[in-house]
Parts: structure tokens; sequence; C-alpha cells
């Protein structure tokens, strides 16, 4: 590949093991906490749409809405408070994310997820409950800080226990539990959209404490992974544990391997200084540009405003529901797609087809917003053209959930040596959901400023990140994750930054084997 970007993982270890039943089992129970990012992701569209919801949060949106159906179309949702509930959120994620971290590497993976659960189950009691906006946001603040710890734990736990051979596939059940949460969300938002009384949108918060106690109870019966146990000095419970989890007594190799990287990272006494040292210079660019990226592809303000999205562009608020349960469906199947893929064909090659479908699908988008809308933001448009307009939104969906959707949380987890993996993973989460504060509190202005251009303006970053991948991202599928650094020293541009005497760990790197 160009710029020396590809690198076959072929010559690395490939350690005793099999897919069983309880690394599957584990990481499904784990996985689950994806559920309750994606049931907000999910809701909180729908529940800014519905007209009792505005009437008592946001009367003067809902004011603006109901006054003149000649209001220009591109800005009649512009509320700061209103993104303000949206994006809290992530703020309130970012900051948790670091506290996680902490509790990740010294307390193990499953407390950290335990945590996260236990505060999401509170932020759902209190949005559900809300008498006014100081309320809701509250809410929204403990649910972030849930959010920020499961995101940061659940990826390390799943890339930690998955097989190196069937990595990709597992971890992206965490992207697969997103997608779901989205798609319930959205089919709870159509029914609750339907309770006559105005108080559907409670219910829609409110359950939003299914997920997390889903992730609560399952994390109590995980094992932590062999990994966190040697990290914390449980060597035999190690040992035992990588035994189940490969199905075999032939660890010893990947055993020791463990153990080698554990005692490099208890040298590490400041992994946050640490991971800013030349020698990881590959991985930094990749966590924070990964994510930044993933927000720039636009995804997650379709998957936030939906619902308005579609009520802008002429669906009734009952249809426009309907249409974002469309586009989740289309979410979890295309996810599948790359749960059986990843591992066959690698990440790069998802990135790359997927970016593609991305840039094409926006390009399409916005100049049929324009053709319509114009500048002006008024028009009537046709039903087959509001339908065409749904169809080439779920390609661009599809597109982004076989590609940026899992691997945005796939690779960055997957890269790191253990001695500043959580404060990687913290990293990655913190500037996900910088960006996806950022973006969701800066749409709906965007929307009413930059008109259609709005998804020009996407393409146009598609284009780079596609760019990005091809040719400063080496190929990281069957690759061990205590092996990583080998990937890197390989690559044509990143193998500067690692002296040849040294891998990332700081000890003379394996002898690669074929």
């Amino acid at each position: 590949m160009a710029g020396g970007a590809h690198f076959d993982g072929g010559t690395t270890k490939d350690y005793p093991g099999k897919l069983t039943g309880f690394v599957l089992l584990t990481c499904i129970v784990a996985a689950t906490g994806g559920l309750i990012f994606g049931y907000d992701l999910g809701i909180s569209g729908g529940v800014t749409s519905m007209n009792p919801f505005l009437k008592k949060f946001f009367p003067s949106v809902y004011r603006k809405e109901t006054a003149d159906t000649s209001t220009n179309q591109y800005c009649k949702f512009d509320s700061q408070l209103l993104t303000a509930f949206t994006s809290s959120l992530y703020l309130a994620a970012l900051v948790a994310s670091f506290f996680a971290s902490y509790v990740t590497r010294k307390a193990g993976r499953k407390l950290s997820m335990l945590a996260g659960g236990i505060i999401f189950f509170a932020g759902a009691a209190l949005n559900g409950g809300a008498k006014d906006v100081g309320m809701l946001i509250a809410g929204r603040i403990l649910l972030g800080i849930g959010v920020g710890f499961a995101n940061q734990s659940v990826p390390v736990y799943l890339s930690e226990m998955a097989p190196a051979r069937y990595r990709g596939m597992l971890n992206m059940s965490f992207q697969l539990m997103i997608t779901i949460g989205i798609l319930i969300a959205n089919l709870v938002n159509f029914g609750t959209n339907k309770i006559v009384g105005g108080w559907g949108w409670r219910v829609s918060l409110a359950l939003a404490a299914i997920p997390a106690a889903i992730i609560t109870v399952g994390s109590l019966f995980l094992p932590d992974t062999p990994n966190s146990l040697i990290d914390r000095g449980h060597d035999d419970a190690a040992l035992n544990m990588l035994r189940r989890i490969r199905g075999t007594n032939d660890v010893e190799e990947e055993y020791k391997d463990l153990v080698v990287a554990s005692n490099e990272s208890k040298k590490i006494k400041h992994p946050w200084a640490n991971i800013l040292k030349r020698k990881y210079r590959a991985q930094l660019t990749v966590a924070i540009m990964i994510p930044f990226f993933q927000q720039l592809t636009g995804m997650n303000v379709i998957m936030f405003y939906a619902p308005v999205l579609f009520k802008t562009v002429g669906f009734g608020a009952n249809a426009s529901l309907y249409s974002a349960v469309i586009i989740g469906v289309v979410n979890v199947i295309a996810t599948f797609v790359s749960i059986a893929t990843v591992d066959r064909f690698g990440r790069r090659t998802l990135f790359l087809e997927g970016g593609t479908q991305m840039f094409i699908c926006q390009l399409i988008v916005g100049t049929m917003i324009a053709i319509k809308f114009g500048t002006t933001g008024e028009a009537d448009i046709p039903k087959w053209y509001a339908i065409l307009l749904v169809l080439i939104i779920c390609v661009y969906v599809a597109g982004f959930a076989w590609s940026w959707g899992p691997l945005g949380w796939l690779v960055p987890s997957e890269i790191f040596p253990l001695e500043i993996r959580s404060a990687g993973q913290a990293i990655t989460v913190s500037v996900n959901m910088f960006f996806t504060f950022g973006i969701a509190q800066a749409f709906l202005a965007m929307l009413c400023h930059l008109k259609f251009g709005l998804f020009y303006f996407f393409a146009v970053w598609v284009f780079i990140m596609n760019g990005f991948i091809y040719y400063l991202l080496p190929e990281t599928k069957n690759v061990p994750i205590e092996d990583m650094a080998i990937v890197w020293k390989k690559h044509s541009f990143w193998g500067r930054f690692i002296d040849d005497d040294q891998d990332n760990n700081g000890k003379p790197p394996h002898t690669p084997e074929v």
C-alpha cells in the first residue's frame, strides 16, 4: 500500500487457542455497555422532536415551530438551550473518562463498567422525573458520567479477552450493542409519541434505566481480563483465566508475554507523561485523530437529529420518527456485515470502502436538499423525493456502520501497550466526547447558517479522513495485542519514531514468526 501503510499481521506470533463459549458469552455481556450509549443517541433526537416535550421545556422552540409554517426550515429548531440538553452528556463523559482511566487501571475493567451502569441508572431516573430544564441537564450529566466509564472500559476489556484472530469481531460487538440501543430507542420514541396526554417523553427518558440495569448486573458476573489480573498482582488467577478463555493449557508463551508487558508497565509511574514520548507518537496520533474524524463523518448528527432532520425536510412528526426507525434497522444490519468481515478483509479495507461510500452520499444528500430548499429554506417537497432522500441516507448509514462506527472504537483499543492502555483509551473517549459535544451543540446553528452546505462540509472531512487511513494507518488484523509494536515499527512513516533496538515497551522486540 502507499506510504508503507500495509502490514501483514501474519508475521507476528500466533498463540494457541480458540473461540470458546465462555469468551463469547463474557464479551457479549460486556458489550452491553454499548446499549447505554446507543439508547441515549437514539432517544435524544426523538424526544426533542416531540411537541409536548418542547412545549414544557423549550417553549420558544415550540412557538417558533408552530407559529408560522413558512418559517425557514433550516433554522426553525435552532436553540442553544435545546442543543445543550443533548450535548451536556458528552461534556460530562469527556471529564469522566479521565477518572475512569484511573479506576480501570487500578481496580480492573469490570469495576469501571459497574460504576458506569449505576451512575447511568441514576441519570435515567432523574431525567424521567424532570420538572425543569435544570433537572434535565443534571440527569444528562449523570448519564454522561456513566457513558464515560463504560466507553473507557468496555472496548479495552473486549480487546484483552479476545483471541487475536477474533479480536475485531468480538470488539465490534460493542458497536453492535450501540446500534441495537439506537434502534430500541427509535422504536420506543415511535411508541411513546402516540401516548395520549403528552407524557410519552418521560417514558422514553426513564426507560434508559433498563440498559443501565443490564450492564450493572452483567458486570457483577464478569471475570477480569488476564492482562488486568497480572497488572494487579494476581498472577495465578491470570494464568487460570487465560487457560479458560483460550480453551487450552498451552498458554505459557502468551502468559509470559503478558507478564513481561505488565512488568514493563509497572515501571511507568506516570502513564499520562509517558504517552507523550516520541516512541508512542503513532498510537497517540491515531487515538486522537480516529475519534476526531469519527465525529466529523456527520453520523452522530444524523442519529441525534434524524427525527428533527426529517421533520425539517417535510415529514410529519410520526413519519419522521418512523424514518428514524428505518435508519436504526439499517445501522444494525450493516454492523453485522462489519462483524463478519473485519477479521477477513482487515480494518483498512472497511475504513476506505465505508469512507468512499459516505463521501458520495453526503454529496448527493447536500445536492438534493439544495435543489429543493435552496438558500431560503422554504419548500414543499413531494413524497417520492423525501423517500429517495431517506434511501440515500440509509446507504450513508450503512457505510458508517461497517466502517467508522465500529472501527472507531476497535482500532484505538487494540494499539496501545499495557503500560499506557488505560490512558490511551481515556484520550480516545475524551476526544470522541469533546467533538460529539461540539458537533451536537453546533449542528442546529450550522444547519441554520450553512444550510445544505453543511453536508458538503462533512463530505470534505470524509475525503480527508480517507487520506489519513490510506497513508498513516497500518493493518492490525490478527496481530496479538501485546505484539502490536511490530506493526508500527514496520510502517514506513511511523517506524522512524521507534529506535531500531527497541519496541514500544522499551525492550528488544520479539523475533517475528511466520
